[in-house]
Formats: C-alpha cells, structure tokens, sequence
C-alpha cells in the first residue's frame, strides 16, 4: 500500500491485487465467529517517520493513534518512562528513575547508551543481542525488562540469535532521534483501517483501482499487461509466482490471544508487561478502542506456546493475566491467532535480500527486503517506497 500511495501521489496509474477481502496483509482486521479482531496487536513508535509521513497524506486522523511517552510498566513493579527531553536526555532521565532495579544497573544502563552514542549505534561485526548486552554487562532487571524485551518486541526474534546491528538501528532512531521518536504510539482503530483503507481510497481517488478477492496467479501475464508489477508478498509465498523468486529463509511467530471479560475488566495501562509465563505484554482493548472488557495477550517470538492448542494457551493466558490482575472471573470468550510466520528471524548476520529480481520489470516490497531495519510497520513501508521508486524512477 505504501508503494501504491507513493504512485498514486505522482499521478501514476496504479491496480492493486489482493487476495483477500481485506487490506494489510499481516496487519489487517479479521472476522473470526462473527467478531471483528486485528490479527496481531502492532505498537508504532514515533520513530516511524515514513509511515507517519504517509498516513498524514491519505487523511488517516491523529486520534488514530494513542501517543504516549516510552513508558514500560510491568505487573511486579518494574517501571520505566522516558522524560519529555531532547535526545538522549529523555531516556537517561527515564534510566536514572526507573523503579524496580538498583541503582547500579541504571548507571550502568546509561553507561552502556552513552557507548552506543559514541559508537553511532553501529558495530564492526554484527553479533546477537545477547552478546551485545552480556559486552556491555546489561544484566538483572534492565536487561531483562528493558534492552531483551525491546529485542523480542521489536524484532521478533530471541536476543541469543538477534541482530545486534538491526536492534541498534531502532535504538538510534528512537533513543537518540528527535522530539517524540521513543513515544509509542498505539493503535485506536483496527489495524486495516489504520492506514491500508484510508491508503486505498487515496489511490482510487486518483484513477487506480483496488481489486479485492483476486489472487495472482500467473506472474508472466501481469508483466505482460503493466511496465512494471511490485510483488508484495510474504517471502514464503513467492514461490507460488515463481521458483526463481523464492528466498531462503526462516521466520518466527506471533500469537495473540483474545480475552472477553465482563465490560468493567480493565488493565491499570493500555499496555502491561507480564513476566511470569508466555505473555509479554497484554493490551486493554476497551481502552484502546472502545471493547470494553476485552483484553490481548502478546506473544513474540518462538517458544514452548507453540506446542499448545488454542485453548491450552487461552487458558494460560487468563491464569498469567490472573496472578497480575485482582479478582479477574472467567472470560466470556476467547480467540487465538497464529501467525505462525508473522515475520522473517531477525538473526546476526542475516541475508539481505534484493528488491530487485531477473526480471527488469519487476520488484520485490516487503519488511523482510530492508537493508537495516527489523521486519517492522516501518520496514514494509521503506520497501514499498523504494519498490515504488526502482518501479517508476
């Protein structure tokens, strides 16, 4: 969509093919048993620059979006909220009164930012984030309630096969960027109405066509009938386009489990880290969007969850949100989605992949193409826009 936008805008005929019935591939709306879901709770962070840039431009509202300064709060008592100064200052301040961890470990947490900073968020050799952190002694709490789960949130991927480089790249942009680059930003509408609709209404506006429910299945004919076709798939889907396209490569998952409470449950933050079993943070949907009572459990990555069946994991998600939560009855009803393959494994000395192909007309798009991000919202968005570029220079 973000390719289609960035045509569109230049006056470029452009027809979108989506095989579904509903935009945004893995950041859409999903109907399961008559209920409207997102099928994964994305946060945004400020640092988004080109994504914010290009819903600003199809009209999406800022209300769209809760924005909140950094602020990651746990059930057991860890806290940590960035203070409203210019970079870095804001996280420093944050570090030095976070609650929940010595005094030591915050100064050596600020230690360890100000040798990024020197650094310039860059490595000679791509590592894991583990061994980055253990480098730099980023253990006990911080470590584990800040730096690993900003790892996992933000990559997908365990710290001990993480990019050190890729997870960098998000801190300078966030930690050490300008006004409100480390706010999070969550989502106050579903996800396909968040930017994919609204992208969609902007290119029909301008005399390009959206076609709903129409897979592609013969990628010759397409090239037969444009200048130029942007493949935006998930990489494992290449290959139902051509044997030439497909990428080897391994991915993680994301499940996130919905729970319906009685409409007065509420979360005491939109956002809550949990620490003692599978969730990592669980969202207040009511909050959020207006569910009442419904609340999303998170979980990022590979682990145990995933020899679970649905209703062994839902359970367990209630007892987690349980021990956190006083006096929580049963759910009405629960809903758990797999996105077995939501994103590549943002590992050390990944691939890069090319946006281009041996073909001259055609392009790849896709957050697993970006030369230096994580697969993120933003990652998707800078493909499309170069797609969009190599496609019509």
């Amino acid at each position: 969509m973000a390719a289609a936008v960035s045509l569109a805008a230049r006056g470029l005929p452009t027809r979108i093919y989506e095989a579904g019935p509903v935009l945004g591939g893995r950041a859409r709306r999903v109907v399961q048993r008559g209920r409207s879901l997102d099928n994964g709770q994305h946060v945004l962070i400020g640092a988004y620059a080109e994504l914010a840039r290009l819903m600003r431009l199809v009209g999406v509202p800022d209300e769209a979006l809760l924005r909140m300064p950094l602020e990651l709060r746990y059930a057991r008592g860890f806290a940590l909220r960035a203070l409203r100064l210019p970079a870095p200052f804001g996280l420093l301040g944050g570090l030095l009164a976070a609650r929940g961890a010595p005094l030591a470990e915050r100064l050596g947490a600020l230690r360890f930012v100000l040798a990024l900073r020197r650094g310039r968020y860059r490595l000679e050799a791509d590592c894991s984030v583990e061994a980055l952190l253990a480098r730099h002694r980023q253990d006990g709490a911080l470590g584990k309630y800040l730096w690993r789960a900003l790892c996992v949130s933000a990559l997908n991927t365990p710290p001990a096969r993480a990019s050190a480089s890729a997870f960098l790249a998000v801190l300078r942009d966030a930690l050490d960027g300008p006004s409100g680059a480390s706010d999070l930003l969550l989502p106050r509408v579903d996800l396909a109405r968040l930017f994919p609709e609204p992208a969609a209404a902007f290119v029909a506006a301008r005399g390009g066509e959206v076609r709903l429910n129409e897979a592609v299945r013969d990628l010759a004919a397409l090239r037969r009938a444009h200048r130029a076709v942007i493949v935006a798939v998930g990489p494992h889907q290449l290959k139902n386009l051509s044997p030439d396209l497909e990428p080897e490569l391994t991915y993680q998952p994301i499940y996130t489990c919905y729970l319906q409470y009685p409409e007065r449950v509420r979360l005491p933050r939109p956002m809550l880290g949990l620490d003692e079993g599978l969730v990592q943070w669980a969202f207040d949907r009511g909050a959020l969007l207006g569910e009442r009572g419904r609340l999303a459990c998170v979980i990022s990555a590979e682990g145990a969850h995933e020899d679970m069946t649905h209703a062994e994991l839902a359970a367990a998600c209630h007892r987690e949100l349980a021990r956190a939560l006083a006096e929580l009855p049963q759910p009405e009803w629960s809903s758990v989605i797999a996105e077995k393959r939501a994103t590549v494994a943002c590992e050390a000395g990944r691939a890069r992949i090319a946006q281009t192909t041996r073909w001259p007309e055609v392009f790849l798009a896709g957050d697993y193409t970006d030369p230096e991000y994580p697969p993120t919202l933003e990652a998707a968005v800078r493909s499309g826009l170069r797609a969009a570029q190599l496609a019509a220079p």
